[in-house]
């Protein structure tokens, strides 16, 4: 008897089939000669990226909860992004300290613009949270929680740069968090009573986070001694 994947497992081939360049443009990025000059930019954009992840949740969380009398599924994410949120808070502020480490000025990094590329990014998950359905942002955090590095990979980042590990807290944080995160993610939404095309906006916005994020690794790589 055919079994139909798992909602979690139909997320991630749809991830999959944009994986390839995000792992592309980061295996660029660890091997560029100049990856010392690229990692401070590195941390940077993601920093960009993170300082929205708490108010992404919060947005989404106010909407599940608003919608949540006659939605059962937005009355199923509400609580999962009002435990989530303080799983995530200050990792922003991780990212600041690295940099600070690199001898990058906290004022200069806040008051720097973020990228285009970014704002688009993080854009569109605003305008899926209140234009479509919160839903849609399961596939966002999907995508940032679900891969985490490699502690391979940040030795040979440590190696590559010369940088004391010190700078490299935020990644080695994440390797050691995000897979219950992704865990606990897959649980949830092999629960969701989504409708098709809630979980098609989802598929959609994580492979658009995919891409997105993949064009913002690539401004960084294109752009040394830029």
């Amino acid at each position: 008897m055919h079994v139909a994947p798992a909602e979690g497992e139909r997320l991630r081939a749809a991830i999959a089939l944009l994986l390839p360049r995000l792992v592309n443009v980061g295996d660029r990025l660890l091997e560029h000669a100049d990856v010392r000059e690229l990692y401070p930019e590195y941390l940077f954009t993601s920093h960009c990226v993170i300082r929205a992840s708490v108010p992404l949740m919060e947005t989404a969380r106010d909407r599940a909860e608003m919608l949540a009398p006659d939605d059962p599924v937005a009355a199923a994410i509400a609580p999962y992004f009002e435990e989530h949120i303080p799983e995530e808070l200050d990792h922003d502020e991780w990212l600041l300290q690295d940099l600070e480490v690199l001898g990058r000025e906290r004022e200069a990094i806040l008051t720097r613009p973020p990228s285009p590329t970014v704002a688009a990014l993080v854009g569109a998950q605003y305008y899926w949270i209140h234009h479509y359905h919160p839903a849609g942002l399961l596939g966002y955090i999907a995508v940032f929680e679900g891969y985490p590095p490699a502690p391979e990979m940040i030795d040979r980042l440590v190696d590559r740069t010369g940088y004391s590990r010190d700078a490299f807290r935020t990644m080695i944080g994440h390797a050691e968090l995000d897979p219950g995160h992704r865990d606990e993610l897959d649980r949830l939404l092999d629960t969701l009573p989504l409708t098709r095309d809630q979980a098609v906006v989802m598929r959609l916005s994580a492979m658009y986070s995919v891409d997105a994020f993949a064009r913002a690794l690539e401004e960084v790589v294109e752009g040394a001694r830029g």
